[in-house]
């Protein structure tokens, strides 16, 4: 179909890798402790919404134009890595607020629309996201075949479904958890601390990155 060939071990691979823990799910476990269920699952549709992107850009030969040229890959370099360190620090330099137990934390100043938006930023302007599925997709597409993209666009979906089912089923847990969590005065401070130390780690991360 399409020239797909061993889907079995894709949606395999698929699952190994998305249930491999990693920014994305430290991201949704602290907007899940902060707000919730409904923080967590606007955290996991951002998320998602930044891969669908790049399965997308993977099938119309975006990801190949950012893998070869250096100066495109630069730009998105460096537009990425500003921006998370950007949020990283307005996290740690957040003044903490009262919070009340067993009540979102936070929910007065994050809106959902903000938490999703970070997540989609988070993927969109990640170099390393866009390489992965320009060297994952086409492992399971023949070469010879005359419906690539469609291809393409067909196990970015399938990855982004499993993916989605499994961070939403994160997103529950860490929710129904964080009542213990709540009860804690400076919660809400360290959470923003930790959630702000990664987005600044994955900046410097993406800055330090090299084009291959």
């Amino acid at each position: 179909m399409l020239g797909i060939h061993d889907l079995w071990l894709f949606i395999a691979s698929g699952l190994l890798l998305n249930v491999t823990p990693g920014p994305d799910t430290a991201y949704i476990v602290g907007r899940s402790v902060q707000l919730g269920w409904r923080g967590g699952a606007a955290a996991v549709l951002g998320i998602e919404v930044g891969s669908l992107v790049h399965v997308f850009c993977a099938a119309i030969g975006l990801s190949a134009l950012l893998a070869a040229s250096s100066t495109a890959f630069t730009i998105v370099k460096w537009a990425g890595a500003a921006y998370l360190c950007f949020i990283g620090m307005m996290m740690l330099l957040s003044r903490p607020q009262a919070s009340v137990p067993d009540a979102p934390i936070g929910s007065s100043a994050i809106s959902l629309r903000r938490v999703c938006l970070q997540g989609a930023l988070t993927n969109i302007l990640n170099p390393k996201v866009a390489l992965f599925f320009l060297a994952f997709l086409p492992q399971f597409v023949s070469a010879d075949s005359e419906h690539k993209a469609m291809a393409f666009v067909l196990l970015g979906l399938i990855f982004i479904c499993n993916g989605t089912l499994w961070c939403l089923s994160v997103a529950a847990f860490a929710a129904r958890a964080a009542h213990r969590v709540r009860r804690s005065g400076k919660a809400p401070q360290w959470i923003n601390r930790a959630l702000g130390g990664m987005f600044v780690y994955l900046g410097a991360r993406i800055a330090l990155l090299q084009a291959r």
